[in-house]
């Protein structure tokens, strides 16, 4: 398998899905704006998004993925149909006991994530979370789906999935919020229920490709189906290694919950500024982050379970330096090209200047530690690979604390910015501790030729840094406002300019692309 043929599919699929995701939230700043009732559906959408990420695709991704991918590897495809037998049928029993609890208790939950926002925003949030929390049970299995064709190398679909629930919300937007409004209700509710359609599709979408590959799940639906699923060897491990992702992964999802909660105080719409940025920091987190983590997740495991210390140590270099060559520009543009961005993406409608201004602060946040979050979805895999979920864990705890000290300095500083900039500090010193613990264990060891690889990267980004910036200070993009054509021009040209000149000068300086396109 050619890894960055690889990389690059799921790359491709996956900026379709942002490209569409941003689109969705451009209609929602377009239609909504930034208040009390779009702050209230962005807490209800997390909700449902915090235990996804929690259990889906956080503990239970990286506890499940490494065990299939051993078991495959060491014990063949009838023993691993029977695990996935076996884990889906606990699976399902967990998710529709955890969606009636989150169903009744979303008052609770929407006090906890969104305390300050006004009367009418908690009890809009309480009515869209109990429409939005079927979507955790549609999204965990989607998860586990995604888990199982990834690790057959069946990349397409699970990457393609996600355009589902954009295209669902788009369709809510545009069609059922009128309709919703004539009725008399808020028109931001269908955005609700775009969510749980978008989160049905999504799962009907796996169905025949698990069948294709021959792993559609026998679910036991009686309570002796679910004891004879919970006693296999297979799911007890699984539920073993989850203790410790789970309060790892748990880690990051209280700092986005404190995140959320503090931008609720801070005034009326900073919980959207907040989400319109890290809309912006998704583009590059979903093209690298994700596609490398999802294809270095299941090689890694299956080099481990092989004893392959060299083609383990190689995979993650190669993974490190992918993420060097496309994540610092990025993270460059970030910094330097904020303004710009939000202004050509979002700046329509309700969504007015000011809102571009604080907007664009809080996505040069995310800027400062882009590299650092994507170095982490590399890193991390590492230890899950091992079976050590513990280790990640740790440090996720430990950089949790730190994150909220720097938030007591960061956000009286550059108000809601300062979450972003303290979660972008927080990550390089996640990654940074991942890749000590690696070197430590001796089983990452640096191919040659890093030192001249980084210092072209980083010359590179200097010159694309410096197009960039006057770029920015030489067109009055907020000011084009009335002229979205000539607007959304003009970026094409600066994104294409900049992509032109960050590769002109790596070949100039001799970096040799075709390095990157190692088998696996």
């Amino acid at each position: 398998m050619n890894l960055l043929r690889a990389a690059s599919t799921i790359s491709i699929l996956t900026l379709l899905s942002r490209i569409t995701g941003l689109v969705r939230e451009q209609l929602v700043a377009g239609l909504f704006g930034a208040n009390a009732m779009t702050d209230a559906f962005l807490v209800a959408f997390r909700i449902p998004n915090l235990f996804r990420r929690l259990f889906a695709e956080g503990a239970f991704s990286q506890a499940f993925v490494p065990v299939l991918a051993a078991t495959r590897a060491t014990e063949g495809d009838e023993a691993t149909h029977r695990l996935v037998d076996a884990v889906a049928t606990v699976l399902v029993w967990v998710l529709l006991l955890t969606c009636v609890l989150g169903i009744i208790g979303a008052p609770l939950l929407v006090w906890a994530l969104g305390a300050g926002m006004p009367a009418h925003g908690r009890e809009a949030a309480v009515v869209m979370t109990r429409w939005t929390f079927p979507y955790i049970g549609c999204m965990s299995l989607v998860a586990l789906s995604a888990g199982i064709l990834n690790t057959w190398r069946r990349f397409v679909v699970p990457a393609a999935t996600p355009v589902l629930l954009n295209l669902s919300s788009i369709v809510a937007g545009l069609w059922l919020a009128p309709l919703i409004e004539r009725w008399g209700y808020p028109g931001i509710y269908a955005m609700a229920i775009g969510v749980t359609v978008g989160g049905l599709a999504q799962l009907a979408i796996q169905l025949p490709a698990l069948a294709r590959v021959g792993l559609l799940p026998r679910i036991g639906l009686t309570l002796t189906g679910l004891r004879q699923a919970r006693a296999h060897v297979g799911v007890g491990q699984i539920l073993r290694q989850m203790g410790p992702a789970l309060l790892g992964v748990g880690v990051s999802q209280i700092s986005l919950m404190i995140n959320t909660q503090i931008s609720s105080h801070i005034g009326e719409g900073a919980t959207s500024w907040l989400n319109y940025a890290d809309r912006l920091m998704e583009f590059p987190m979903g093209l690298l982050g994700v596609a490398l983590g999802v294809l270095l997740t299941p090689q890694l495991s299956a080099a481990q379970a092989k004893n392959d210390g060299e083609q383990y140590s190689a995979l993650l270099d190669w993974g490190l330096r992918m993420a060097v060559l496309l994540a610092l520009p990025c993270a460059v543009a970030l910094l330097v090209f904020a303004e710009p961005l939000v202004a050509v993406l979002y700046q329509r409608g309700a969504f007015a200047a000011a809102d571009v201004a604080a907007t664009a602060r809080s996505v040069m946040g995310w800027g400062v530690g882009l590299i650092g979050l994507i170095a982490v979805k590399v890193l991390a895999p590492g230890f899950y690979a091992r079976q050590d979920t513990g280790t990640p864990a740790k440090i996720a705890i430990t950089v949790l604390v730190l994150t909220q000290l720097m938030n007591l300095v960061f956000v009286p500083w550059v108000g809601v910015a300062g979450l972003a900039l303290s979660i972008g500090v927080g990550a390089l010193v996640n990654a940074s501790w991942l890749l000590w613990g690696l070197r430590r264990l001796d089983v990452y060891k640096p191919a040659p030729g890093w030192a001249g690889f980084g210092l072209r990267v980083l010359a590179a980004c200097v010159a694309m840094g410096a197009l960039q910036h006057q770029l920015a200070q030489r067109l009055d993009w907020v000011g084009m406002v009335h002229h979205e054509g000539l607007r959304a021009g003009w970026m094409a040209l600066s994104l294409a300019a900049s992509a032109l000149v960050y590769f002109a000068v790596l070949m100039a300086l001799g970096l040799n692309l075709r390095q990157f396109a190692r088998r696996a």
